[in-house]
């Protein structure tokens, strides 16, 4: 057995963190997967004078962390992270310092072998209507969907070339992360959902921009053809926040790959516990 905790989209908030962190004390899991937007909403970019942390990673993440791998010696948990849509690119630095000194791995775009499984990690989501687009980019091609900002608009915390905003796709992006391995026993930590499963359902019914009915999946086609294809182990997600509250479910299976989501659309913590040789006996505690 490789007891597994799940959490995503956790936004910053003390609340939330403290309960995962009481929980990972109690229950000593083995790894703890993180997926992305785990600041306080714009941070780095749009910093408030009345925010309790000034830098949340260091002050907050890290020397609580730094707390409970003390208190838990041996037990520590490996810890899996990659930022989200949501997290400015410009606190990459602390958090790969972080990842140097032990605190958790930073695997976005990286594999990280653990025992018999390869773990990979992926941040990028495809094109939303929000203005950061440090973690966006194209999903198959060049389009973007009705009411949506493309990734050569936006801002961004970070320069990054115009070439590679203009024609890097989610698509090639995985096919590069991934060749010449083998993905039977492959984990993915994503923050994007898979498209059109029960993970990627937005709040957009009967919307319209410009007379043009919205998708009420928003989740990325690339993420979705590639497990289709290659059927990996397990895949985690978050992003949609609400998605579970519409569709009734957290989780779906594309194939034979079982895939879970943490989002959650209140302010308490969603919690997916699982094995991580078995993950199909997995529980999401609303706590």
């Amino acid at each position: 057995m490789i007891s597994s905790f799940f959490v995503s989209d956790l936004h910053g908030s003390i609340e939330r963190y403290e309960k995962l962190f009481e929980r990972i004390k109690i229950e000593k899991p083995e790894l703890v997967f993180i997926g992305g937007d785990i600041l306080p909403s714009g941070s780095g970019l749009f910093r408030s004078m009345n925010i309790k942390y000034k830098d949340f990673i260091n002050d907050f993440l890290i020397y609580h962390l730094k707390k409970l791998r003390k208190a838990l010696g041996k037990d520590y948990p490996k810890i899996f992270l990659i930022l989200g849509n949501d997290d400015p690119r410009i606190e990459e630095a602390a958090i790969l310092e972080a990842a140097s000194n032990g605190i958790w791995d930073y695997i976005n775009f990286r594999k990280v072998e653990y025992k018999s499984y390869s773990i990979f990690g992926y941040c990028f989501i495809p094109p939303t209507p929000f203005q950061l687009k440090d973690w966006e980019k194209y999903d198959v091609s060049r389009y973007v969907d009705p009411g949506c900002v493309s990734p050569e608009e936006g801002i961004r915390s970070l320069p990054v070339d115009n070439r590679r905003i203009r024609f890097e796709t989610i698509k090639n992006d995985l096919t590069e992360l991934t060749k010449g391995n083998n993905l039977s026993n492959a984990v993915f930590l994503f923050h994007s959902p898979p498209y059109k499963t029960k993970l990627d359902r937005a709040a957009l019914d009967g919307k319209m921009v410009d007379h043009v009915p919205l998708d009420v999946h928003v989740g990325s086609i690339a993420i979705k053809k590639f497990v289709e294809v290659n059927q990996p182990h397990l895949t985690l997600h978050g992003h949609i926040h609400e998605s579970a509250k519409i569709t009734n479910h957290w989780q779906d299976k594309i194939g034979k790959t079982l895939c879970l989501s943490a989002a959650h659309h209140s302010k308490e913590l969603a919690l997916v516990k699982f094995d991580l040789e078995n993950p199909a006996r997995a529980i999401r505690e609303i706590i």
